[in-house]
């Protein structure tokens, strides 16, 4: 049984909670255009493109891109863009004021990364009669994966801030120094084992579907 059936959350309440976290990043992206906040317009604006994502992808491709999957990707993404901001007349956002707000969004963002890797390669492995992946390679696929895209957006936030710094601007992401970047990798990596562990069955319907597009493109060709 997966976690939303449990929770007893229903499809049409997890699109509810979708489309409000839009919503609400819509709001956002106005704070950020008030205060003439480059990092919260920014922010605001991925998150929200990245939001719609999920539905283009079921439009264009056919991939069954369900609403606790769009619910899980819009959650992260969300999370990320409202630390940001923080609360209304604070003088810092929650990733300043709250000390676990930024080990939530990595293990949460992080488990996406993880999910997305996990489909792409199941969905090459079953595609592909010269590709075999044993499960407990799987397991340390993932994590790796995790791991490789969590150093490559440490160094981003690294290049920004310094690039930030040159300019006399504000960066978009900011790095609090060597031990909030080991810190964020920690919270990668468990939400890298958590996907390993238990969301893959979340992801079986979008990875036979992707395998299926795979299919028919080899047939074609």
């Amino acid at each position: 049984m997966r976690l939303r059936d449990r929770l007893r959350i229903s499809p049409a309440r997890q699109r509810r909670l979708t489309r409000l976290m839009q919503i609400v990043l819509v709001g956002l992206l106005f704070i950020g255009l008030e205060r003439g906040s480059t990092g919260i317009i920014v922010n605001a604006s991925v998150a929200l493109a990245v939001s719609y994502l999920p539905a283009l992808l079921e439009r264009e491709y056919d991939l069954p891109m369900d609403a606790g999957l769009t619910l899980w990707i819009t959650s992260a993404i969300f999370l990320h863009a409202l630390g940001t901001v923080g609360l209304p007349g604070a003088s810092e956002n929650f990733y300043r004021n709250v000390p676990w707000w930024d080990h939530l969004t990595h293990a949460l963002s992080s488990s996406v990364v993880a999910a997305t890797g996990y489909t792409v390669t199941r969905a090459i492995e079953e595609h592909s009669d010269a590709v075999s992946l044993p499960p407990r390679f799987m397991f340390v696929f993932i994590l790796l994966f995790v791991l490789a895209f969590g150093v490559f957006w440490e160094v981003l936030e690294f290049a920004l801030a310094e690039i930030a710094l040159a300019l006399g601007t504000t960066s978009v992401l900011t790095q609090y120094g060597l031990e909030d970047t080991l810190l964020d990798l920690v919270f990668d990596t468990i939400g890298g084992i958590i996907v390993a562990v238990w969301g893959t069955a979340h992801l079986t319907d979008i990875t036979g579907a992707l395998t299926e597009r795979l299919d028919e493109r080899r047939s074609r060709s």
